[in-house]
């Protein structure tokens, strides 16, 4: 059975893929699962000290995953956790962690933020309000359908 998709969904679906594909190539180059990379990046855009669920919440993945790969990222010495303020763990990179980051995630980060840099404040702004526009229409149709 084939499905019958318009034009630009199928457009859109090639070049999501494309990304995905990207990230988890930039994941495999470093050596680490693409969970373990995308918290890494995550640590970095939201500064050390970050709770499991900032990571959960920035990452859109569930607690099970982040704490999976946490533990991974502790037992292989990138991060150790630190309770403040009563029981809230937070994450935080050893120094093995800092120099990992720095060499392996940090230039990726800074690349994607120099593609965001070229584009124009308007085409940066209308590809986030297109890409936000989707998810609310696809997650509405969810919910209507009982899915989601």
């Amino acid at each position: 059975m084939k499905l019958k998709f318009e034009k630009s969904l199928e457009d859109y679906n090639y070049w999501w893929r494309e990304i995905d594909e990207l990230w988890h190539e930039m994941a495999r180059k470093a050596g680490l699962s693409d969970s373990a990379f995308e918290i890494l990046y995550c640590i970095l855009e939201l500064g050390e000290g970050c709770l499991q669920k900032d990571l959960c919440n920035v990452n859109s993945v569930s607690k099970q995953t982040v704490h999976s790969a946490v533990k991974k990222l502790e037992r292989d010495g990138y991060i150790e956790f630190r309770n403040e303020n009563g029981r809230d763990k937070r994450v935080y990179l050893t120094p093995m962690g800092k120099a990992f980051t720095k060499e392996k995630i940090l230039p990726f980060a800074d690349m994607e933020n120099a593609v965001f840099a070229e584009m124009s404040e308007e085409e940066s702004r209308e590809l986030v309000r297109l890409t936000r526009k989707y998810l609310e229409e696809f997650r509405k149709k969810l919910r209507e359908k009982n899915i989601g």
